[in-house]
C-alpha cells in the first residue's frame, strides 16, 4: 500500500512556533556552558606559567604568579594568542 501526499496547497501552513491560546510560550535556554577556545594563562611581567587550579575562574578572579609574586585579574593573565603553550586552559561562556 503506497500513500502520496501531493503539494497543491490545499494544506494550511502555519509559519509561527506553536504557543498557547492565552499567547504565553516558554524559552527554554541551554545550561550548558558554551566553548569559547583554548589560550595561555601566564604571568605577564615574567611568562611564567599560572596554575588554575581545580577552581573556574572569571575574568575579575585575582591570581599571582608563582614565580615573581605579581597579582592581578585573571584577564591581564590570559592570551588568545595562537599557539597555546604548555598552560592551557580552556575558556567557556556559562550563562548566568
Amino acid at each position: 500500500m503506497s500513500l502520496q501526499r501531493g503539494f497543491d496547497g490545499a494544506e494550511p501552513l502555519r509559519f509561527e512556533p506553536v504557543a498557547r491560546l492565552d499567547g504565553t510560550y516558554e524559552l527554554r535556554r541551554s545550561e550548558l556552558p558554551w566553548r569559547l577556545g583554548t589560550g595561555t594563562l601566564a604571568c605577564p611581567r615574567c611568562d611564567a606559567p599560572v596554575s588554575p587550579g581545580d577552581r573556574p575562574l572569571v575574568p575579575r578572579h585575582r591570581v599571582a604568579c608563582p614565580y615573581c609574586d605579581h597579582a592581578a585579574p585573571v584577564r591581564d593573565f590570559l592570551s588568545l594568542a595562537t599557539p597555546a603553550r604548555p598552560a592551557r586552559v580552556e575558556i567557556r561562556v556559562r550563562p548566568r
